[in-house]
């Protein structure tokens, strides 16, 4: 038994307690900074397994630092294990059904993120002890990943600085190294006053904080025009000045993201859009309260890293599905629209286009895929992450483990219906293989830290990274 298949059956001897604790968490589905029974699962398994835990980093209660091992390399995994308002959903269910009304749940697997983090770090911990060698194995329990950005207000307080690379994963309906950017995003909220009024009797008297949202609105509308084609601005109303028709309402709230390419583009933008909204409370004779939430910088892939994490994910990522497994993602698969479908196929075919069709329709055809996908570098963002801070401050890698159902997206009922089944437990089990293999291979090869390290300073071009984030902001829920 080689290295690599002693840390696979390290993982594999702790498979029920890492299903346990990924239970646990999407029990809890707690959401942002808000993680107390969440991170509790974390802290019980980690102090079985010797870690020195440190616990409140960065100004946020529910974070952690765990460190076993001393020395160089330092590898850090990254954790997550915050859920999403309004998902609640019930398990294994093959229709959206709210487990609570209004409630939680784990639309984008973070229950399994940060529990495949975890058996990654603890088996590549049983390996080094087994084995004596040396080296810092670091998982960090990263916070409010979806709307909050955790890590960024770590790297801003400087907890990434020690290490040499880092490490992460994500649930996905197909399964690759991600060699694609994603968008740096700020996040704001913009809190109008007005004067309330009769607003038949005295209009005069008001001064209408709901105007001022939507005029607001109305001129980021026309601001879109004049922003880059990938940026991004979203919005939703907090406070719409009450329900009233004939009171001029005398206080309105929205929520901002605006998204672009990288960390200065999104910043640029967003100056713009405070401008707009301090015209809109000029127009309307209102005051303005812009409150930054945060902000989170673009993803840079690690092409070094990346790539041999591409060899492990190959080696050590299949799910090994059942018949019985394929049986039970049909629930979610096929109800999917022919456009969903037909899409599916579209993605399979530019992927493995030296497959035959008939190859090439038996995997898009499959409610949950275990085939690897090709390892592509590019400027592509789709979404936004709070792991782009990291990659600014530290070499950093990430894998994407198709334990979802094919065709669903993220931040779904299906996600969390699929969050505590055999296939998803898969998934996480073979993350958790994928990192440990993959800080073996740094631990034992101080040449691929060297050539990392090169390559991101290269990246850097000099560039000091300077956080999104105010240092005035702290986390809140």
């Amino acid at each position: 038994m080689d290295a690599k298949q002693e840390i696979e059956k390290l993982i594999e001897t702790k498979k029920q307690e890492f299903i346990d604790v990924s239970n646990e968490v999407w029990e809890a589905c707690e959401t942002r900074f808000a993680l107390k029974e969440s991170v509790k699962s974390f802290y019980k398994v980690l102090e079985k397994e010797d870690f020195s835990i440190d616990k409140g980093i960065a100004n946020m209660d529910y974070s952690f630092v765990a460190t076993y091992g001393s020395g160089k390399p330092v590898i850090g995994i990254l954790a997550e294990y915050d859920s999403l308002g309004n998902l609640s959903q019930v398990a294994d269910c093959g229709d959206k059904r709210p487990l609570v009304k209004g409630g939680n749940g784990h639309g984008c697997g973070h229950n399994l993120l940060g529990t495949g983090a975890l058996a990654g770090a603890v088996g590549i911990k049983d390996y080094m002890k087994a084995h004596n060698l040396k080296g810092t194995i670091k998982l960090f329990g990263c916070p409010a990943e979806e709307s909050g950005y955790g890590k960024a207000f770590m790297v801003r307080d400087g907890v990434f600085d020690c290490l040499d690379i880092a490490l992460a994963w994500h649930p996905a309906d197909i399964s690759s190294v991600t060699g694609a950017s994603s968008l740096a995003v700020y996040q704001a909220y913009f809190n109008f006053k007005g004067v309330a009024a009769h607003a038949s009797a005295a209009p005069e008297q008001g001064r209408s904080a709901l105007d001022a949202a939507e005029l607001m609105n109305i001129g980021v509308q026309f601001l879109r025009e004049h922003i880059v084609d990938s940026a991004r601005i979203h919005y939703a109303f907090l406070d719409a000045g009450g329900e009233s028709a004939n009171v001029v309402q005398p206080t309105a709230s929205l929520f901002y993201f605006v998204r672009a390419k990288t960390l200065d583009q999104a910043r640029n933008i967003f100056r713009r859009v405070e401008n707009v909204a301090r015209g809109a409370a000029m127009m309307t004779g209102t005051d303005l309260d812009i409150d930054i939430d945060c902000a989170c910088a673009n993803y840079v892939p690690n092409k070094v890293l990346s790539i041999m994490m591409d060899e492990n994910l190959r080696n050590f990522g299949s799910l090994n599905l059942t018949k019985e497994d394929l049986e039970y993602e049909k629930r979610y698969f096929d109800p999917l629209s022919d456009a969903v479908k037909e899409a599916i196929y579209n993605r399979t075919k530019a992927a493995f286009s030296d497959l035959s069709e008939e190859e090439i329709r038996k995997i898009a055809d499959s409610p949950v895929t275990d085939k690897i996908f090709p390892l592509v570098f590019s400027d592509d963002a789709p979404a936004s992450t709070d792991v782009g801070d990291v990659s600014w401050v530290a070499p950093t890698a990430q894998i994407n483990v198709a334990c979802e159902p094919q065709g669903t997206p993220p931040h779904s009922w299906q996600w969390v219906a699929n969050g505590k089944s055999d296939v998803a437990h898969k998934g996480m089990l073979a993350a958790g293989k994928t990192i440990a293999t993959t800080a073996y291979d740094v631990l034992t090869n101080p040449n691929l830290v060297e050539k990392a390290k090169a390559e991101h300073k290269e990246m850097l071009g000099g560039k000091k990274f300077v956080s999104g984030i105010p240092t005035d902001v702290m986390p809140h829920q």
